[in-house]
């Protein structure tokens, strides 16, 4: 693993990846933890902030230019954006079938699912993590 291609990343592109970095670590977190705790809850909102930070930040990040300096991932930023405090509101209005949905699908297609596209030749966490 070399840190060097993340330092060296224009500040857009450092803190998009901390925040989805430690949006991944605290949904794993939360997969794992029991439901319905304080400690839920806590890490629940923290996870909520990292996930618009990480899902807001994309949009100064211009690194594959498809569409007038956007591609089709930032697609997935606003469904982030536009999920993440409808999840937030199925879980205080009582409907936590529907927030454990919704939640989940964003941990595995907004973290997970973007984060492999990361790792591939030529994108910067590839040559993080694999060198290339």
């Amino acid at each position: 693993m070399n840190l060097s291609p993340l330092l060296s990343a224009p500040p857009a592109v450092f803190w998009h990846a901390v925040a989805a970095l430690m949006a991944l670590g605290l949904g794993v977190l939360q997969m794992v933890g029991r439901k319905g705790t304080t400690a839920h809850r806590v890490l629940g909102w923290s996870w909520v902030g990292l996930m618009l930070a990480a899902a807001g930040s994309s949009f100064w990040i211009h690194g594959i230019d498809q569409f007038m300096g956007f591609s089709f991932i930032h697609v997935l930023s606003v469904w982030t954006l536009l999920n993440v405090p409808l999840a937030v509101w199925f879980a205080r209005t009582g409907r936590v079938p529907a927030h454990a949905r919704a939640m989940t699908w964003l941990f595995w297609a907004a973290l997970v699912g973007a984060g492999i596209f990361t790792l591939m030749p030529g994108r910067r966490m590839g040559q993080v993590v694999f060198g290339w």
